[in-house]
């Protein structure tokens, strides 16, 4: 019997090859621009929003300053912009992290080296050219940090015409009295190079370019491009060598000359661990800058908590006297026999609201305590009232508190804090009670145009709001501090004074007290 052979099917032939596709890369490195005006390559980065590949939108652009020293590749290296711009801008945008060399960011002032020339007419052009851009300045934004942060400030200040805002991290620049104090050789390096008159010291150091580059003088003069309407931020830490002193002058003299911005000082010194912290706000305010968007006056203001219950809650009146005082016990007091820590609260209050703002001062004060965010405390609340509050009368309220209350009786645990007049009452009485206390804590105090502190046994705390009215008694005080190398921490926020401001600054003075009730 024959084999019948079954049909074999066909052997299945593969799909070709899919067509190998380009990747979408968000970071652009090593990219190179051949500048005519240089006559040479300039390297840059570009960070790409996520969306970019997919949406085919056009995107409003932030150019990203590096310091002296580094390169296009400290913005994406070290300073994790792709990961903060995900985190904080509320829009998507281009970053572009352009190489500054140690360029200031300006034209050199013999002509040799015109980089703001090649920023201007050659770099914006381009990337307008290779991306999906806005071309219109109210969608340019230039951010830096220390000799990019006076870029920052520079380019929008010399060109609104190409770019809206600029946010200003720790500035390096110099005041005239910091400029002619540099060292020879530091300054003909880093400064007479840039700005003329490489030699020469005192008043021969203030060129004509510097004057002309120096936002010290351009501010100053009415109708400056530099006064077009432009968005400025400025943040520099209170630790910084000299250019906390630079960055405070600035404003000041901003203040004084009613140009709007936005000023923020956080402890931290010239490092990214600073400048990460300053990135969530700095991102936000470009985000509503370039979308023409007002950004606010006040921040949210902070929740103060349950109410302090009324068995933990103590009316005073000093005997022999009608000056009056409450004093709150912390939570576990009626159940323990421990001692505490004593925190000294001097209250200006208004009038029409003044039960409710001492309780939510109380309130705030307790779940701080709840929280463990500052050690369980008396809190001592000394409104400030007809009869005033001499140092002997601190004395005589702090004297009864350790008689009645279970306390720490040593100036050690022992703190003070005051707000708008109560503020200045608290510095005032420093000289005579320093011996009671360890730490002052001023919030938009009322602090004389020459504030001044000599007293080492003291820290202090100085907080701000960048509206706040008494910025040039601050700065005084904060200048005096530095210079005497006393113990202090300094503080601008955003908004104005108002007793929520008041609450803001004090929960976000938890650290320091934490460490001052503690010592």
């Amino acid at each position: 019997m024959g084999l019948t052979g079954c049909e074999r099917e066909p052997t299945p032939v593969p799909p070709d090859p899919p067509v190998d596709t380009v990747k979408f890369v968000r970071l652009l490195e090593s990219q190179t621009l051949k500048s005519r005006i240089l006559n040479r390559d300039i390297s840059y980065a570009v960070l790409l929003p996520k969306e970019y590949d997919s949406l085919h939108s056009n995107y409003p652009v932030v150019y990203l300053l590096h310091g002296w020293g580094d390169n296009e590749t400290a913005w994406y290296k070290y300073g994790l912009i792709a990961y903060y711009a995900d985190a904080n801008a509320s829009i998507p945008m281009i970053y572009v992290m352009p190489e500054g060399f140690n360029s200031y960011w300006v034209n050199k002032y013999n002509g040799n080296f015109s980089y703001m020339d090649m920023f201007v007419k050659e770099l914006v052009p381009t990337i307008d050219s290779l991306f999906r851009t806005v071309k219109y300045p109210q969608q340019r934004a230039v951010m830096g940090f220390s000799m990019g942060g006076y870029g920052a400030l520079i380019l929008p200040a010399k060109n609104p015409g190409v770019f809206k805002t600029g946010v200003v991290l720790s500035m390096s620049f110099r005041t005239d009295q910091q400029y002619m104090n540099e060292s020879q050789d530091g300054w003909n390096s880093q400064w007479g190079s840039i700005f003329g008159g490489v030699g020469t010291s005192g008043t021969a150091r203030l060129t004509d370019y510097f004057k002309a580059n120096s936002p010290f003088y351009f501010f100053k003069l009415p109708g400056d491009i530099s006064l077009n309407g432009q968005n400025y931020f400025f943040d520099c830490g209170d630790d910084e060598e000299s250019l906390s002193e630079t960055n405070d002058a600035l404003h000041e003299l901003l203040r004084d000359l009613s140009i709007k911005h936005e000023y923020r000082v956080r402890n931290g010194g010239h490092d990214w661990d600073y400048w990460h912290k300053s990135l969530p706000e700095a991102l936000k305010f470009i985000s509503s800058a370039v979308q023409d968007i007002p950004y606010p006056n006040n921040p949210t203001p902070v929740s103060v908590g349950a109410t302090v219950p009324s068995e933990r809650f103590f009316s005073e009146q000093l005997e022999g006297s009608e000056i009056e005082f409450k004093v709150t016990v912390p939570p576990a007091y009626l159940s323990d026999t421990n001692h505490y820590a004593v925190i000294l609260a001097l209250h200006d209050r208004n009038a029409a609201t003044q039960d409710k703002e001492s309780q939510n001062l109380l309130s705030l004060l307790n779940s701080d305590m709840v929280s463990s965010k500052i050690p369980n405390s008396l809190v001592v609340e000394i409104p400030l009232q007809t009869e005033p509050v001499t140092a002997e009368v601190l004395k005589q309220i702090i004297n009864e508190v350790r008689i009645k209350y279970r306390t720490i009786a040593d100036s050690k645990h022992t703190i003070l804090l005051g707000n708008k007049e109560a503020g200045l009452l608290a510095y005032e009485l420093i000289p005579e009670c320093a011996y009671m206390i360890n730490a002052c804590l001023l919030f938009d105090a009322n602090l004389p145009m020459d504030a001044a502190a000599t007293n080492p046994s003291i820290s202090y705390y100085l907080d701000i709001c960048d509206e706040g009215i008494n910025y040039t008694g601050y700065n005084s005080l904060y200048l005096s501090l530095r210079h005497n190398k006393l113990a202090h921490e300094y503080k601008v926020r955003q908004g104005t004074p108002s007793h929520e401001s008041f609450l803001n600054g004090l929960n976000e003075s938890t650290g320091f007290m934490k460490t001052h009730l503690r010592n």
